[in-house]
């Protein structure tokens, strides 16, 4: 930028959370007033007159989201020629966050429609501190154009930090407040969790426990985001609850300790948390697990056990991306007013978003009325402002599904937001929330505009939302079996109570494992069940693959699947010589709804989207083989 004089926007850097983005700014701000320029945030909290300021002023760097610019990219308020047109570089802050689901195939899409706006070639950076696969993640990052120049760097180390990571077994959320309460007392500490309702309720018991207690998870509204950012980065003595929000690269000041509740689900996410201490000179990084649950123990020393041996899990590209593919269509359909019913695609170049269903996709938007056609131009049409026009197609731009929530105001003041499920359960007396870790009475719910009014309450309250558990890995899951046949991660230190726990679970499973192959079990009820130890992706497609074997009525997990009882062992030898026909996971309709812009999909293709991304077959694969032991369980 100042060797070569670039004027206007030349800048923009791309972050996958606003937190991070409002976290960002004071200092590249400061880094390019260093050089006479200057830096400014733009996202969905900016107000209108920030937002018309920078239009009118255009700082030298934009922070964004990448839904955000392409809010601006289809903004009739945005001229985005004017704008744009001195966009010289791209840079990608945690672009792991972005490549490992759609909002990564949304990034680079949006990244080739601005390079057609800015007439170049925009150079692009992603920063990661925790990829197990960088040369194939600087290729997905170039986008259509694979020739230009491309280098990893990578500096070194000069002094390796020392690690101190300890595994407890607390049995509950009290318990875990409790050992927060006395332990490092005087210290500032961060605590992951892994849902919001979790985060409510481990809140409220250390405040209960008279500890400084700050919170952060995205129901949270922005003013309330926003006061505990400020707060617990000039805090000493306080513990900080999060979610993953504050698991990419905030910064929350001199953090002395970082805390898990249970597990995370990959070695990159704890990789990620334990590298928010050991910051200061002379310290340490350190993790202490506070584990709820006897397999949450066995979970996060599987997962320890994979962090010893240097394995990082490889950031790799959602499969099938399709509805992205939809997604993007309309939004250039806003963005130019028009798109060429055979010249699409030329918006794009080849990036490898655009698959051979693409022409599909394009004939399904056409006579289902997302778009409608006048000769060889088409734009937006009726199906389309049905489905995502509220606010100026503002669902347009969001390539992630949110369950809708209900505003919750305590006078006009924003407190943050929470699911129907808190509002319709049943309760006896007065209905009370738990949310940014206080209690407040419900007086008024609007159901109409989504508002719930409360006030502040001394009973206690409850959390509630949506959510289900995505499952473990392959890699993770055959972790746990290395460590119920006696291993034990280096460099960890368990605690009696975790030993006794993992002590309980290989008196439970030791018969369940062996090394290097799976067990087939019948209990003493006739309960067959194949120790995979395979991870819920290669279980549901071992599922769908083997149904005169795989009992069909059941919910598939992560360890093991039940086979069918009335079969012998010698049925089940028979049955996995024979030919296997490979075949993807069923989809139930509400996986399907799941699926963003799934609406603007043929249904067979949106049954297909999300069926590729629930099979693993190259772990099922691994699992046939594998040699098997068919074992007599002793006990039910």
């Amino acid at each position: 930028m100042a060797s070569e004089g670039w004027t206007g926007i030349s800048v923009l850097y791309v972050c996958p959370l606003r937190a991070l983005l409002n976290n960002l700014t004071p200092r590249l701000n400061s880094y390019a007033a260093w050089l006479g320029r200057s830096a400014e945030v733009w996202h969905g909290d900016v107000g209108q007159a920030q937002r018309r300021r920078i239009l009118r002023e255009q700082p030298d760097i934009l922070l964004t989201t990448p839904e955000s610019l392409e809010a601006m990219l289809v903004s009739t308020n945005v001229d985005t020629r004017q704008t744009f047109h001195n966009i010289r570089t791209i840079v990608v802050d945690e672009v792991h966050a972005f490549a490992g689901d759609d909002r990564g195939w949304h990034l680079l899409a949006v990244l080739e429609r601005l390079s057609k706006v800015a007439g170049r070639e925009l150079q692009r950076i992603g920063l990661s501190a925790t990829v197990g696969n960088p040369d194939e993640l600087l290729t997905w990052l170039q986008g259509s154009n694979r020739a230009r120049p491309r280098q990893v760097v990578a500096p070194q180390v000069a002094n390796a930090v020392t690690t101190d990571i300890a595994l407890d077994h607390v049995g509950t959320i009290d318990n875990a407040a409790k050992v927060i309460t006395t332990l490092h007392r005087g210290e500032k500490r961060l605590v992951f969790v892994d849902s919001r309702r979790r985060a409510e309720e481990l809140g409220a018991a250390l405040r209960a426990n008279d500890v400084t207690t700050f919170l952060s998870h995205s129901s949270l509204s922005a003013t309330e985001r926003r006061r505990s950012e400020e707060a617990f980065s000039d805090a000493r003595d306080c513990v900080i609850v999060a979610t993953s929000t504050l698991e990419l690269g905030i910064d929350v000041g001199d953090l002395d300790r970082v805390i898990q509740i249970d597990a995370p689900q990959t070695v990159a996410s704890f990789l990620q948390r334990l590298g928010r201490t050991g910051r200061r000179a002379g310290s340490n990084r350190n993790c202490l697990f506070l584990c709820l649950k006897k397999d949450a123990v066995l979970h996060a020393a599987g997962l320890l056990m994979r962090w010893a041996q240097g394995w990082v899990e490889p950031i790799t590209a959602p499969v099938a991306p399709r509805h992205i593919v939809a997604q993007q269509v309309l939004a250039l359909a806003l963005q130019q007013k028009t798109v060429g019913v055979r010249t699409w695609q030329e918006s794009w170049g080849d990036l490898p978003l655009f698959g051979p269903d693409s022409a599909v996709i394009m004939k399904h938007l056409l006579t289902s009325g997302f778009l409608d056609r006048d000769g060889d131009l088409a734009f937006i049409g009726p199906e389309a402002e049905r489905r995502f026009g509220r606010r100026y197609f503002s669902d347009l731009t969001a390539v992630f599904t949110a369950a809708p929530e209900f505003l919750v105001l305590f006078g006009r003041e924003e407190i943050g937001q929470i699911g129907d499920d808190a509002l319709l359960v049943e309760v006896e007396g007065p209905r009370v929330l738990l949310l940014a870790g206080r209690a407040w009475r419900v007086n008024h719910i609007d159901w109409k505009r989504r508002r719930c009014f409360v006030e502040p309450s001394d009973l206690p309250g409850r959390a509630r939302w949506g959510g289900g558990d995505r499952g473990l890995s392959f890699a993770i899951t055959r972790g746990m079996r290395t460590v119920l046949l006696g291993s034990s991660p280096d460099g960890v230190a368990l605690t009696r109570r975790a030993e006794a726990a993992l002590g309980e679970l290989h008196e439970e499973h030791g018969s369940h494992v062996v090394a290097d192959g799976t067990v087939i079990s019948r209990s003493p009820k006739g309960e067959m069940l194949w120790w995979t130890w395979a991870g819920s992706a290669a279980n549901r497609t071992l599922h769908a693959s083997l149904p005169d074997l795989v009992d069909q009525r059941q919910r598939v997990g992560d360890h093991s699947i039940r086979l069918y009882p009335d079969m012998s062992f010698g049925d089940v030898k028979d049955a996995l010589t024979g030919q296997l026909t490979e075949k993807m996971p069923e989809v139930n309709n509400s996986a399907v709804e799941g699926l963003k812009f799934a609406s603007a999909l043929p249904d067979e293709l949106a049954r297909a989207t999300v069926a590729e991304r629930l099979a693993d077959f190259s772990s099922m694969r691994a699992v046939l083989g594998e040699p098997r032991t068919f074992v007599q369980d002793d006990a039910g």
